[in-house]
């Protein structure tokens, strides 16, 4: 897979510059944001980001908020929830939302690096799939 851009959104300062550093090492390429309103800015200015790490307990917006204003405002990025034992029923109403999936945390890596793979394989595939829909058009219009 080549390198995949990703947000990680945190408000525990410490965990995110764990986690950076660990994706980092694993080729990842990482942006950070520490609030939900923080990371709708960063998607903003990046648009090369292709799956968010969102965790769940944050002050002020949410994670399910945050998740609802990426769906709405950038619907090709994957969303990868982070919740906590005492957060898993919202993990899965993520999931109902539109996120790609939901890790534990703390999080095993391996299983991290593999739902991070299949949701770039996932956004990757939906642009391919939008392209070759406008060159149908595009080629379609001209005929």
């Amino acid at each position: 897979m080549s390198m995949a851009n990703v947000l990680l959104v945190d408000d525990e300062v410490p965990f995110v510059e764990a986690m950076s550093r660990r994706l980092k090492k694993r080729d990842i390429s990482i942006v950070t944001s520490f609030s939900g309103s923080e990371a709708l800015d960063v998607l903003e200015k990046d648009r090369n980001v292709e799956v968010a790490i969102l965790d769940v307990k944050m002050p002020g917006m949410d994670g399910i908020e945050t998740l609802g204003e990426i769906r709405k405002r950038f619907p090709l990025v994957e969303v990868i929830m982070l919740t906590g034992h005492a957060t898993v029923e919202t993990g899965i109403e993520g999931m109902k939302l539109g996120a790609f999936d939901y890790l534990m945390k703390p999080c095993d890596m391996d299983v991290l690096m593999e739902k991070l793979k299949e949701a770039v394989a996932k956004k990757r595939r939906h642009e391919e799939k939008i392209i070759e829909a406008r060159m149908k058009d595009i080629t379609t219009r001209r005929a």
